[in-house]
């Protein structure tokens, strides 16, 4: 098998990566730092010659709409064309629990993304996780003493459980439908943001903040949190703080 990673030098894909590397698995990383632009879509071609599936990592941190749907959209437009050309079996976009009834953003260029992905004649499957355990740590790094930390309820998982889970599927027939992964217990963002404080032994001052409208309503009353059917995996939050 060979398989590509696109956005694979970031925090899930370099495991997943690492994993499929470690599995035996021919993998091309699909970066900027390794000659593809997915925005324009220069290298992919030559990237994805005899690979036999995709997974899709890749992300910008965008939380205006207009310039959020451009990128996921345009790069999702990008790749789904190169696969196709390719003969890509199987493509797996990672995406987010939740996004369909909030209209965030950040989530309505994932929801775009999504959408490309599902009209591509690429055979498809989409894996929608929580909010990673490592996510309050970019806005810890701030300088400031004070942090502004969302009020958000979500089930936070593992971001190497993710991988392993990408990673998985790619191997596995397209399901031509959306799967859902998430830790085995929900969480409040704001508590983990201190309890990665204290573990880390930070001087930060953790100040909880609500985003404003249907959007903050939303995202600090579970409007992440998974529904249905999905993969509830074991590692926990506190696992990840003793490993810190």
């Amino acid at each position: 098998m060979r398989l590509a990673v696109v956005g694979g030098t970031g925090l899930v894909g370099s495991k997943v990566v690492a994993r499929a590397r470690q599995s035996g698995v021919e993998t091309v990383v699909i970066a900027r730092s390794t000659g593809v632009d997915l925005m324009t879509g220069d290298g992919l071609d030559a990237a994805l010659v005899g690979c036999d599936a995709v997974v899709d990592v890749s992300n910008k941190t965008v939380m205006r709409a207009r310039p959020a749907v451009r990128y996921f959209s345009q790069a999702a437009a990008n790749l789904v064309a190169a696969a196709e050309r390719a003969g890509v079996g199987h493509l797996v976009t990672l995406s987010i629990v939740g996004i369909d009834a909030i209209n965030f953003g950040y989530y309505l260029g994932k929801r775009a993304q999504e959408h490309r992905v599902r009209a591509s004649a690429v055979p498809w499957t989409i894996v929608r996780a929580t909010h990673f355990f490592e996510y309050p740590e970019p806005l810890l790094a701030s300088k400031s003493r004070a942090i502004a930390i969302p009020r958000i309820l979500c089930q936070p998982v593992a971001a190497d459980d993710v991988a392993k889970f990408l990673l998985r599927t790619s191997q596995q027939d397209p399901a031509w439908g959306t799967l859902a992964i998430a830790g085995p217990r929900q969480e409040q963002v704001v508590d983990m943001a201190r309890r990665i404080v204290a573990a880390r032994h930070l001087r930060r001052l953790v100040v909880p903040v609500t985003m404003p409208g249907k959007v903050g309503k939303a995202m600090a009353t579970g409007g992440l949190i998974p529904q249905g059917d999905y993969l509830r995996t074991t590692t926990s939050f506190d696992d990840y703080l003793a490993a810190l």
